[in-house]
């Protein structure tokens, strides 16, 4: 089975995010991190691949950078990246986005894809179902267990008040929730594979797409600074302090 996993390579969220002044873009550094939340898809990935001697190739769409996080996906374990880097796409909206990948898996060929419900520097959350879409394939989304059987993927998918069993036939698109499963550390013999394994960089023109570039900012404000907060001193009765406050705030 080939297996496609969406993954995004991101600032450290650690470190300081900087602005351009032209556009309030997020300035990208040359050393990026995987996504967190990619990790549980890659994760799902190569368990599946697993199961049934198949492949997983990585997908993403942004700069290249020095590959640190799509270095750190492949030491996971995939067998393959390939990365959609021009310099044209700088600013893509979600559909943009969905458009590029949708057409790298598509040129690739695959039985499934698999990718995270939004991404931390996004949260548009709409990227996999946009894919399913323009793939034409089924969207099995919010997955929180996934099996994949006689050509039929059914996962338990998460609700507000439990979950849904959900089946597709292959092939078919899943989107996974944080805490799907646990995911692999890697390995030392797969940090040193991973400076090895293929990485194929494509450019838009390349997969046939034109992008749309409208997304705009238009403007940028600091948040404000957090206020202090009220210091209560118990002397017995600080509780009917605190069950004023919380009627103010019509909490209760």
């Amino acid at each position: 089975m080939n297996i496609a996993v969406c993954v995004k390579q991101i600032p450290d969220p650690a470190a300081l995010y900087e602005l351009d002044s032209e556009n309030h873009w997020v300035i990208r550094p040359n050393d990026q991190v995987l996504d967190d939340t990619d990790r549980f898809g890659i994760e799902i990935g190569l368990q599946l691949a697993e199961e049934s001697e198949g492949t997983v190739t990585l997908f993403s769409m942004g700069p290249s950078g020095s590959l640190q996080g799509i270095r750190q996906a492949l030491a996971m374990g995939a067998d393959k990246a390939v990365l959609i880097d021009d310099e044209i796409l700088k600013g893509s909206d979600a559909l943009t986005t969905a458009q590029i990948l949708s057409a790298a898996i598509a040129k690739e060929g695959f039985d499934l894809v698999v990718a995270g419900m939004e991404s931390t520097d996004g949260y548009t959350g709409t990227v996999p179902q946009m894919m399913s879409e323009i793939l034409d394939v089924p969207c099995l989304s919010f997955a929180r267990n996934v099996e994949v059987e006689d050509g039929n993927v059914t996962i338990e998918r998460q609700t507000a008040s439990g979950y849904e069993v959900v089946s597709a036939k292959l092939p078919a698109l899943l989107a996974v929730t944080a805490g799907v499963v646990e995911p692999r550390y890697p390995t030392f013999k797969g940090i040193m594979q991973a400076k090895s394994k293929p990485v194929d960089t494509l450019t838009a023109s390349d997969l046939g797409v034109e992008p749309h570039i409208g997304q705009t900012i238009s403007s940028v404000t600091d948040v404000e600074a957090r206020a202090s907060g009220t210091v209560i001193e118990d002397e017995g009765e600080a509780y009917l302090k605190i069950v004023e406050t919380l009627e103010q705030a019509k909490v209760i």
